[in-house]
């Protein structure tokens, strides 16, 4: 199924006053989606980039691990921050925190299917009370001034996809866009995702739908979106260690031309700059640990890659880092240069 007409990928989409140029945004992954990552990601293509879920009791306590996470200094605007929860009145109290922080969306998760957020009765666990959800929407979008927008799959489990009422509910509350991962929360990241629910959600409801899971080349992009009809698309694991996909993406949608894939030198400066900003965002000692997880993904699938993991990870200095990847990469380069 593809739509009657060609679609216009360069109109971006609105949510509140703000018009989000590009089409396509870096979904929030808790332990993933902190300051470096989004700044890189936004300049590299992505038109919106939510933060790591931010716990509403957590944040009204302020631990040093949250208040990283409400730092937004220095963040591309628009600024949006996703809280997680299932107390409406705390959940009003972290959205209003939030747009005192200077966030100018708070986006709800109510899609995350981990086991400890939803025996909290938060994330997609709150697809099961539906009452509750109507009022946490509503306490929300009543605390704040600016837009709040919307996370969920598509229902509990396959026996109840309540996605469409979720979503006329959402629209009815005031919610501003909505970004529908198109699997149940019983189904976790297995199976196939559900693009025809993720349309029947959108032929439902007025506001924005943005579509989410299984997006990981520039064509299946595109195919999602026409499947859909969403507004935009939402990016997740697929961007880590490639933040490079949202100019991919977003110059496939508009030339229908592949990019070239990113040279040996591209990923060797933009991992090396993306390191540095993470030692300054989280201090040498922390900088060191977080920098392992990127850097095992950035690395995916070069020559000799695994040895490279095994010796970083025993690093525990940022200078020590640094240069290991510059002589890793340095290798690379020769052996490219010298199969040329």
């Amino acid at each position: 199924m593809t739509s009657a007409s060609p679609r216009n990928y360069d109109k971006g989409l609105k949510i509140g006053p703000y018009h989000i140029e590009k089409p396509i945004i870096l979904a929030p992954m808790a332990g993933v989606t902190d300051l470096p990552f989004r700044q890189l990601c936004k300049e590299l293509g992505a038109g919106l980039a939510v933060t790591e879920m931010v716990g509403a009791n957590s944040l009204l306590h302020g631990s040093e691990k949250t208040k990283r996470r409400a730092n937004h200094s220095g963040e591309t605007r628009p600024c949006s921050v996703q809280i997680v929860g299932s107390d409406p009145q705390k959940m009003g109290e972290a959205a209003r925190f939030n747009q005192d922080q200077g966030a100018e969306i708070i986006d709800i998760n109510m899609g995350c299917p981990a086991k400890k957020v939803c025996n909290t009765l938060a994330g997609s666990a709150l697809l099961q009370d539906e009452p509750l959800v109507q009022r946490i929407l509503s306490a929300i979008v009543k605390s704040v001034e600016i837009p709040v927008t919307l996370k969920i799959r598509t229902g509990w489990d396959k026996d109840h996809r309540n996605g469409i009422r979720i979503a006329k509910m959402a629209e009815d509350c005031g919610i501003q866009a909505l970004a529908v991962h198109g699997r149940t929360r019983a189904c976790m990241f297995k199976g196939d995702a559900e693009y025809e629910t993720i349309r029947a959600i959108k032929e439902a409801v007025n506001i924005p739908v943005i579509a989410n899971g299984d997006i990981t080349t520039p064509e299946k992009a595109k195919t999602v979106l026409e499947l859909t009809n969403a507004d935009a698309i939402m990016i997740g694991r697929a961007a880590q260690g490639h933040p490079w996909i949202f100019n991919e993406i977003h110059h496939y949608l508009t030339t229908n031309q592949i990019l070239a894939a990113p040279s040996v030198q591209t990923i060797r400066d933009t991992l090396l700059d993306h390191l540095k900003n993470l030692y300054a965002f989280y201090g040498n000692e922390r900088g060191v640990l977080v920098a392992r997880k990127h850097v095992s993904w950035y690395s995916k699938g070069q020559r000799a890659s695994s040895h490279f993991r095994l010796a970083f990870n025993q690093l525990t200095d940022a200078n020590e880092q640094l240069q290991l990847i510059e002589s890793f990469f340095d290798t690379l380069l020769e052996n490219e240069q010298r199969n040329h």
